[in-house]
């Protein structure tokens, strides 16, 4: 399905929720769906335990970190007077739409993405306000910003389903690799202008499968991969690389790779010299 994002001055969608309950903002909606913020008492080294939270209508869409051709991914910025910092946002495995240009990455049902936010002030309540900007689609693309607020008040109890909700959705994220999962070799051919992989894949692994998804920094992105034949259960993978700015490196520029295959889902760094 070919995507289109439409001009954000035309379809910018803003919206203002109501006051926050405790450690959950409240819903903001749009034509495709509804975002909101939850978030658990900071632990003991300052951690908070958050989420963000996408509902999505049937027959709509939103993004991974590296949408592919188009596509808005995720994007969070925490006011700094919240007295918390937001230090990563994480993503589940996600899926590949369409074909040529316009291929993408996102998903298709309701996702959740698991948020690393640690407090910068020591003591008192914390009132975090978040502005979120995202992409959820259907035939158009439809830009989506709204200001996500709540109030984590020093020595309350968490709310045990909220504190559920967190945990199912850090569950849910790629592992890291493991004996039976994980990239056995790496390295980029520059001639060709591809990664070249070597896989572990686990066991259960099907015929048709694995999944593999790459996310670089701004400048670089990358084609469909080419698998070759399985032996057992390792399977190689040429990735195409593409550069739109003047560096044309990949030295020493991390590589963010997830994997879904038989079941599960596998995340790592790669690095090239």
């Amino acid at each position: 399905m070919a995507q289109r994002v439409a001009a954000a001055s035309l379809l910018l969608l803003f919206f203002l929720p109501a006051k926050s309950h405790a450690a959950t903002s409240e819903w903001v909606t749009s034509a495709g769906g509804a975002i909101r913020l939850v978030a658990a008492q900071p632990e003991a080294d300052g951690t908070i335990p958050a989420i963000l939270e996408v509902k999505l209508k049937p027959g709509w869409k939103t993004y991974w970190r590296d949408p592919g051709a188009s596509g808005i991914p995720p994007q969070i910025k925490i006011d700094p007077s919240s007295g918390v910092a937001l230090q990563a946002i994480n993503f589940p495995a996600p899926k590949t739409f369409g074909e040529g240009a316009g291929r993408y990455v996102g998903y298709d049902t309701p996702v959740t993405f698991p948020l690393t936010l640690k407090r910068t002030r020591d003591d008192g309540d914390l009132a975090i306000r978040a502005s979120v900007f995202l992409g959820i689609c259907e035939d158009i693309c439809i830009p989506v910003q709204g200001e996500l607020n709540l109030v984590l008040k020093k020595g309350e109890f968490d709310n045990p389903l909220d504190g559920a909700r967190i945990a199912d959705a850090v569950a849910a994220l790629p592992q890291a690799p493991s004996s039976d999962f994980k990239v056995a070799t790496a390295s980029f051919d520059a001639e060709d202008g591809a990664i070249r992989l070597r896989l572990q894949l686990p066991p259960e692994t099907k015929a048709d499968e694995p999944d593999l998804f790459l996310a670089g920094p701004s400048g670089m992105s990358f084609g469909k991969p080419a698998f070759g034949a399985k032996t057992g259960v390792q399977r190689t993978a040429d990735i195409p690389v593409r550069f739109s700015g003047k560096d044309k490196s990949i030295k020493g520029k991390p590589i963010a790779l997830t994997v879904r295959a038989g079941g599960r889902s596998m995340e790592t760094t790669l690095a090239f010299d």
